[in-house]
């Protein structure tokens, strides 16, 4: 038998012991807590903007092989870019458009996709559609059909290289109205439709960004397809008064697809 004496010692022993061992976990944990506070935090990888997928080619059932301009009744008009020059300036121009909730239509050269291919998914990732404007830009009816077929198709590979498809559409280079056999030619590269358009902006002579926006606002009616180019400044400079222009008549700045379909 153990005298209470000796049983005290022990209970006093073990009370030692446990609150030293309560004490230790106490301060293990508050030192654990105090490193994991101290320690670096690993920012989250912000996620990824989605990307927009490129369109096939539109096919729009009762309209011509080559359309020049959507519903005259509706409230939306499609601005149309030859897609070329200095990708800044394009940039911009792009930028311009997607602060005012617009959405455009480039019809990219295809050496400029060669040059500046990261400009398709740029065009793509701001709700932009993308087509097909030859290879090389040239005066694609005046040539041999073996040649046009060739412009054609050339573009039409750096799209699908780049985005997976040949583009929304094909526009004809350095002319407003595709000929019968460029039209034929379109159709067998995949392309049911040949973009035209019927009000030209005139920005390629570069007459100033005030002359491009009355050029625009004075001829733009519901359903028009607009002509105008990505690489020139004074193009840029005249979006923004244009689309207010446009907004100020109830008219928005659409796709050509969203315009037609």
């Amino acid at each position: 038998m153990t005298s209470p004496d000796r049983r005290s010692v022990l209970r006093a022993a073990a009370a030692v012991a446990t609150g030293a061992t309560a004490t230790a976990c106490t301060r293990g944990g508050a030192d654990l807590a105090a490193a994991r506070a101290a320690a670096p935090t690993t920012p989250r990888p912000a996620s990824p903007r989605p990307a927009h997928a490129a369109r096939p080619p539109t096919r729009a059932p009762g309209l011509p092989a080559q359309i020049a301009h959507g519903p005259r009744r509706g409230d939306a008009v499609a601005l149309t870019f030859h897609g070329q020059g200095d990708p800044k300036t394009a940039t911009a121009l792009l930028h311009e458009a997607e602060r005012a909730g617009a959405r455009l239509t480039v019809l990219a050269v295809g050496t400029w996709l060669d040059e500046q291919p990261a400009m398709a998914r740029r065009i793509l990732d701001g709700g932009h559609e993308l087509g097909n404007h030859t290879l090389h830009h040239r005066t694609i009816c005046a040539l041999p059909e073996d040649e046009a077929y060739a412009e054609i198709t050339g573009c039409a590979d750096r799209l699908r290289s780049l985005t997976g498809t040949i583009g929304s559409w094909f526009r004809p280079s350095r002319t407003q109205y595709a000929t019968d056999r460029v039209v034929r030619l379109a159709r067998r590269a995949g392309y049911p439709h040949v973009l035209s358009y019927d009000l030209d902006s005139l920005d390629a002579d570069d007459p100033g960004a005030p002359a491009v926006q009355r050029t625009v606002l004075d001829g733009v009616r519901p359903g028009s397809v607009v002509s105008l180019h990505l690489g020139h400044p004074g193009t840029v400079a005249a979006l923004p008064p244009i689309l207010d222009g446009l907004h100020r008549r109830g008219l928005r700045a659409v796709t050509t697809t969203e315009l037609v379909t």
